[in-house]
């Protein structure tokens, strides 16, 4: 019998079920939901490279070097797994770099092994089954708040509502600069699979090996990400073929240039490291400052830097899919450089706002900004137009009890493609309760500020309150931002 994807995802949630139940019981030894998930990944990997004909893991190191031991022989043996494979090149470096064992318990261990990821032949699996099965896992991850992981995490129907927007083709590279888990690119691989199904064998090799992109600055969440991929049929084992890096993307100018970015930047607050388009005009610390001649203006906020480096990365005609939070748009000094610019550099054509309650930063608003990059020395023409599309209705959302549906952003979607609402610059109230209006780009940039949403006003955000973020979020913050700076001191960003 054909699976179909409601077969496809009743399965995967079954799986889901199954893993997260060792997980409770790997709990009472303190063991974390990050922990767990970043165990099942070292040992599914070691499981599925056994699998296959000539898999990536030398015999020695391999499945079979653990399942027969008994429960302390095989902690140990799992131990030199994790720092063998942890020295190697290519995929093995990125899944096992730095890896450490965190099941104190050898019997517990012996649990996950033989009960859990030795039942299952894993390669048998679909890559819809296992990737959503995973996929899921990373999202029960990211609703732990207290992890952090959540930061990682954009919410699945507006992912798929941007990709749809964006439309990607074959031949084409998409990009996330900040990718977290993989959520825009998996969505992205999956939108060309779906929308190509009778490509050849080399099409889907090149799909699978080279359309897709992705950099993530902290070690442990590249890894899920590699993972996340792998189990979904993207990548391979050479370095040209690895999907993801684990660096600093805002630390050199992109090494490539690429068709699509699609992307949620980290929210945050002011950075502690500066980036600067200009080595004369270096102001502060001179360990914690960046020089990036590709940069139009020095400025220490993430997101301001994070779209100066998205510019940079795209082609002459590529698109571009960004979520920033509320003060990207109201934001002075380097703000309004960098707005201004944007608008000189690149097409500006759709601002989606949306509402409160989405991710897992409390009380932050965000917008979602669509620019493609214009060609060399093309200025913006007298009937260009910012289309604004207001999604902050009366209705209400929250990660758990009123999440985001995928039907909430039809209009928005039909309308971006339809592009038959883009030229109104009176404001329309929508049939769904939501308003759009459009402004000259022209007119834009004859203002004082440059701001995009010109009838909205900084009041209307609430990212600037910090009352509304919860103290241990804003605290997770300030120490990404310290270990930012403590690496660059050392010298130690990848």
């Amino acid at each position: 019998m054909k699976r179909t994807a409601s077969n496809t995802a009743a399965d995967a949630s079954t799986l889901v079920r199954k893993l997260w139940q060792y997980c409770n019981v790997l709990r009472d030894d303190g063991l974390s939901y990050p922990d767990y998930v970043e165990q099942l990944t070292y040992l599914l990997f070691l499981k599925m490279s056994d699998e296959q004909d000539g898999g990536p893991v030398p015999s020695e190191y391999g499945w079979n070097s653990l399942v027969d031991l008994d429960a302390d022989a095989m902690q140990a043996q799992y131990e030199r797994v994790l720092a063998a494979m942890g020295q190697r090149d290519g995929m093995l470096g990125l899944i096992f770099k730095n890896a450490k064992n965190k099941i104190r318990d050898p019997a517990k261990l012996r649990l996950l092994v033989v009960e859990l990821i030795g039942q299952t032949e894993w390669t048998g699996l679909s890559s819809d089954l296992k990737g959503d099965a995973y996929e899921g896992l990373l999202e029960k991850n990211a609703r732990d708040t207290k992890s952090g992981a959540g930061q990682y995490f954009t919410p699945r129907s507006l992912i798929d509502a941007i990709v749809e927007c964006i439309d990607p083709k074959l031949g084409e590279v998409v990009c996330d600069p900040a990718c977290g888990t993989a959520g825009f690119l998996l969505a992205a691989h999956d939108y060309l699979r779906r929308s190509n199904p009778r490509m050849t064998g080399a099409q889907k090799k090149k799909l699978a090996t080279q359309a897709i992109r992705g950099c993530e600055l902290v070690e442990e969440v590249a890894r899920l990400a590699t993972m996340n991929l792998l189990l979904h049929g993207v990548g391979g084992n050479t370095e040209s073929e690895l999907p993801i890096t684990c660096a600093d993307s805002l630390k050199t100018p992109p090494k490539q240039q690429v068709d699509i970015i699609l992307t949620n930047p980290p929210f945050g607050i002011k950075g502690s490291v500066t980036y600067t388009q200009d080595q004369k005009g270096v102001r502060g610390d001179d360990s914690l400052i960046v020089f990036r001649s590709d940069f139009w203006v020095q400025t220490a906020n993430k997101q301001l830097n994070f779209l100066q480096h998205i510019v940079a990365q795209l082609k002459p005609g590529g698109r571009a899919a960004v979520v920033v939070p509320d003060n990207v748009l109201y934001e002075g000094g380097a703000g309004v450089i960098i707005r201004r610019r944007l608008l000189e550099t690149c097409k500006l054509h759709t601002l989606l706002r949306l509402p409160a309650g989405l991710f897992y930063a409390q009380g932050v608003k965000a917008n979602v900004l669509f620019f493609d990059r214009r060609q060399q020395n093309e200025k913006p023409l007298k009937a260009e137009q910012l289309w604004v599309y207001e999604l902050r209705t009366t209705k209400r959302y929250s990660l758990k009890t009123n999440p985001l549906q995928r039907e909430d952003l039809d209009e928005f979607v039909s309308l971006f493609k339809s592009g038959k609402a883009r030229h109104e610059s009176a404001e329309k109230v929508t049939a769904t309760g939501s308003s759009s209006r459009s402004y000259g780009i022209r007119e834009i940039l004859a203002t004082e500020d440059c701001l995009w949403d010109m009838a909205a006003t900084e009041e209307d955000s609430e990212v600037r309150q910090p009352s509304l973020a919860k103290l241990d979020e804003l605290s997770r913050l300030v120490a990404e931002d310290l270990q930012r700076a403590l690496a660059l001191i050392k010298g130690q960003v990848r």
